[in-house]
């Protein structure tokens, strides 16, 4: 008699599920986490675009210009320190823009700083003081001056890290930004 009562137990399940609507058979969608867009800055962690201590981060970790990232204090809940962000240029790089030159070498960041009050919905990406380029008319200019402002940027978060225990080249926060997907154990 237990057989009897599995197997009718199955054909009315089965038939409840063949009732169902057909989207609701359908695999469930992946879910891409949502971009925000925020005005892209950059700085070098030198004294004065710092504070006093400008190889510490507001978070406590190294400026490390090869991965770290500052946040306006008003970006503050959407993205806590450790957060992992992929930066996608503005739509057009007009005025004081110089994303394009620069994409090269800004790839995924942490956001392991905070920037001065005074900025609102703004990320600043720490580069270093050595990256110069020569400009077409020989002058050189760090990275962060050729950055400039560029206005309707586009930033997605891709995971997280512990803040204490930061990868030290952009090519380990890539590997755990493209392979750990978005990892948010807080």
């Amino acid at each position: 008699m237990p057989i009897l009562g599995a197997l009718m137990g199955f054909f009315f399940l089965s038939s409840a599920i063949a009732a169902l609507p057909a989207h609701a058979n359908a695999p469930a969608a992946v879910l891409t986490p949502p971009s925000q867009t925020v005005t892209l800055t950059a700085y070098n962690a030198v004294p004065a675009q710092t504070d006093s201590n400008p190889l510490e981060t507001a978070s406590g970790a190294y400026s490390n210009p090869e991965i770290v990232a500052a946040r306006s204090r008003d970006l503050a809940r959407d993205l806590p320190f450790g957060t992992i962000i992929e930066i996608r240029g503005p739509s057009s790089s007009e005025g004081t823009c110089g994303y394009g030159i620069v994409a090269p070498i800004i790839g995924y960041r942490v956001i392991a700083d905070t920037m001065n009050a005074r900025y609102t919905d703004r990320i600043d990406v720490l580069f270093s003081t050595k990256s110069n380029y020569i400009m077409p008319d020989g002058s050189v200019k760090n990275a962060a001056t050729i950055l400039g402002v560029c206005g309707g940027t586009s930033i997605r978060v891709v995971g997280h890290v512990d803040i204490n225990n930061l990868p030290k080249t952009q090519a380990e926060l890539a590997a755990i930004a493209l392979g750990g997907g978005l990892a948010l154990n807080k």
